[in-house]
């Protein structure tokens, strides 16, 4: 439970950090929250040579407004995201998924940067991010890109960032007024990883669904968007023989690992419960 030993370097500015990744290449790491990559270190089966500490850098936290979209800096925890008026006023979806990772320890450590960067198909912002049409900016030796979340994620731990690049924020739409949204997680404890989750955000008109997305959780080796699941529910009153076609759509692209939390049939059939109780309460919210 000893780290191997590094070298720590604390830039003071993003250009600093871009070229000490640059430079150090494949032995280097960028330390954010560092809930994922410590515990890792710890269990030697993560040894880096030297770890880039992000949280000398302004500019790469905070929460604000930009046209009609929200901008969000990697370096902003998730317990800044609970205490954000703004994201309680336009993106409450957030606020709920913020409040069900882990428990508030780590919330006051760890980041929404740290969260969607590495790739981990249990971490629960991922999946939201998808749904929400996010979109990530990266930042690196060849200068500044912005990669959809939908694009990002391309298998376990192997995203399309390239080496040397730090994901220093991310832009999301606000969503329409008056949409609903529910995450719905099942986990074995407080604290845990989703057994299965599911993201809905969706609009109503007059009694019925005019449009939708479906993000999962742990249900694959990357975050999943169940777009033939909300195409099934598209003007609908989401009856009940929807809802179980939903469902079965959405239980058709799962393919969860077997492991702790259940064999895979089941975590594939939890799957499609929470989907069901995600597009039930986000009904229910939206006006």
């Amino acid at each position: 439970m000893i780290p191997g030993p590094f070298s720590y370097h604390r830039p003071a500015t993003l250009a600093d950090a871009v070229k000490l990744l640059s430079t150090l290449g494949d032995e280097a790491r960028p330390l954010a929250g560092g809930h994922s990559l410590v515990p890792m270190m710890k269990l030697r089966l993560a040894t880096p040579e030297h770890l880039v500490d992000l949280h000398g850098i302004a500019g790469l936290k905070g929460v604000r407004r930009d046209g009609n979209k929200i901008v969000i800096g990697a370096m902003t925890t998730q317990h800044e995201l609970l205490a954000s008026d703004e994201i309680a006023k336009s993106l409450p979806i957030l606020h709920e998924t913020a409040l069900l990772i882990a428990d508030p320890q780590v919330r006051y450590r760890g980041t929404i940067g740290g969260n969607v960067a590495n790739g981990d198909p249990g971490n629960d912002m991922p999946a939201l991010m998808m749904t929400l049409g996010a979109s990530y900016r990266l930042e690196g030796a060849g200068g500044a890109r912005e990669v959809a979340a939908a694009e990002f994620y391309q298998g376990a731990y192997f995203t399309a960032s390239e080496p040397g690049e730090i994901l220093t924020a991310i832009s999301i739409p606000a969503p329409a007024a008056g949409h609903g949204y529910a995450y719905e997680k099942l986990k074995r404890k407080v604290g845990d990883y989703a057994t299965a989750a599911a993201a809905v955000v969706l609009t109503m008109s007059g009694g019925k669904v005019a449009s939708c997305a479906i993000g999962l959780t742990n249900l694959h080796e990357t975050p999943l968007l169940a777009a033939d699941a909300a195409k099934a529910v598209i003007g609908t009153s989401l009856d009940q023989a929807t809802l179980k076609k939903a469902a079965a759509a959405a239980e058709a692209i799962m393919s969860p690992a077997a492991d702790a939390r259940g064999p895979v049939e089941y975590r594939k059939h939890v799957g499609g419960i929470m989907v069901t109780r995600a597009l039930q309460r986000a009904a229910s919210r939206a006006k």
